[in-house]
């Protein structure tokens, strides 16, 4: 479920110690009175805040924001793996953190207290957020096991091409910067080409205008010197994605030119799921609860192109989806169809939380819509527990079953 930000709710959930210490020395924030021991002055609190001159409180809204989007799972997540990498040398003091925030009782806190009391870590941490929330990643593999180079150099070497290329083919992207962060064994390399300049809707000081300006687009690589493979999201079109995998691997990696990709021949055996019979197989301590196919889409084996889609409520009938199948094989030969792409609701558990819905989608030949987060990785690790996992074609070859099965049965 989306989270939406509202000012006064973020000063219900932050105490007012934490908030007392935000404020403090703020221009313009002399009125706000954070010092009661509870909240009983909430709306005394926000009319102040609201009295506070717009161009101090939009800048304060702004950090607000970030705050808001790193109190949650996710984020915090994000904080511990910044803080793993600038603590690497000090033990104690990596220990020492972790338990400072794990004792605090909500991720508000524990994002409000990092904000402020280990400012270093909040970009890099913010930054993990945000790749975690992209989807639609291009994964690269094949390429040689080498270290990523994170000079300045090799930096201001991977930025100039990525100016160069847009400014050539597509007119944008006059300047550009690269900011590079290490996660774990991962490096990772945010790129901020500029974007075309656009006119906004805004209000400035009270004004109801149109404002120009020049925002900046998005480019993120993250590499494995492990697997040898790189992964790219990129909101443009598909032209650009093998350039920037070329770019990067010239200027991060030193490579002469972009290693071949032999073409991922590997395919989603989607049959499995047609049966009413199939169970899926959570691994241990995963949480997930259960897995619900809420609909099925079937491609003419005759006829290319033919398709049927099968959608039904399994909220309260697991099966509602093939008691439908059912029904429409009265009078259409599903034995002629083969399943080609599949919506799965997971409930997965969170300690004492109601269990959470994920909803994703599986598509022929190796598509899949989830993401590359703690939660995802756990629902792809039971998709190949189950058997549900991209194979290559000699493996379908033999594993497949002598005769067709029949979608539904």
């Amino acid at each position: 479920m989306a989270r939406h930000y509202s000012t006064r709710d973020f000063f219900r959930q932050m105490p007012n110690e934490l908030l007392a210490r935000y404020f403090h020395g703020k221009v313009g924030c002399e009125g706000l009175d954070f010092s009661a021991t509870v909240k009983a002055q909430q709306d005394e609190q926000f009319d102040a805040w609201l009295s506070v001159a717009e161009l101090h409180r939009n800048a304060m809204e702004t950090e607000f924001r970030e705050v808001f989007e790193l109190s949650c799972d996710k984020g915090f997540r994000a904080i511990l793996d910044e803080a793993a990498w600038h603590l690497q040398e000090d033990l104690f003091a990596h220990t020492a953190f972790v338990e400072k925030l794990a004792v605090l009782p909500s991720h508000y806190e524990r994002a409000l207290v990092t904000y402020l009391d280990h400012n270093a870590f909040w970009k890099g941490a913010f930054r993990f957020w945000h790749a975690d929330t992209l989807s639609y990643w291009r994964k690269r593999k094949h390429l040689p096991h080498v270290a990523a180079r994170v000079d300045a150099a090799s930096i201001t070497a991977l930025a100039d091409k990525i100016r160069t290329y847009f400014h050539h083919t597509e007119g944008r992207g006059k300047n550009c910067v690269v900011e590079p962060f290490r996660r774990g064994d991962l490096d990772y390399f945010f790129a901020y080409p500029e974007d075309y300049s656009q006119q906004s809707v805004e209000w400035v000081d009270g004004t109801f205008d149109r404002r120009p300006h020049n925002p900046a687009f998005e480019v993120v690589f993250v590499y494995s010197q492990k697997e040898g493979s790189l992964d790219l999201n990129f909101r443009g079109s598909n032209k650009a994605m093998e350039p920037l995998q070329a770019m990067f691997a010239t200027a991060i990696l030193n490579l002469s030119k972009l290693p071949p990709d032999p073409k991922d021949k590997r395919v989603y055996d989607l049959g499995p799921l047609g049966q009413k019979s199939f169970q899926f197989t959570p691994t241990i301590g995963s949480g997930i609860e259960k897995v619900l196919v809420k609909k099925l889409r079937l491609s003419s084996r005759i006829t290319q192109g033919d398709r049927l889609t099968v959608e039904a409520d399994a909220t309260h009938n697991a099966n509602a989806v093939y008691d439908l199948l059912d029904e429409i094989g009265k009078s259409v030969p599903l034995n002629q169809y083969n399943v080609t792409q599949v919506d799965l609701t997971a409930y997965v558990a969170d300690g004492d939380k109601p269990a959470k819905a994920v909803s994703f989608r599986i598509s022929h030949p190796n598509s899949c819509s989830l993401k590359y987060d703690e939660l995802d990785l756990k629902l792809r690790d039971m998709l190949e527990a189950s058997g549900i996992e991209p194979k290559e074609p000699e493996q379908l070859a033999t594993t497949a079953t002598p005769t067709p099965t029949t979608v539904g049965a």
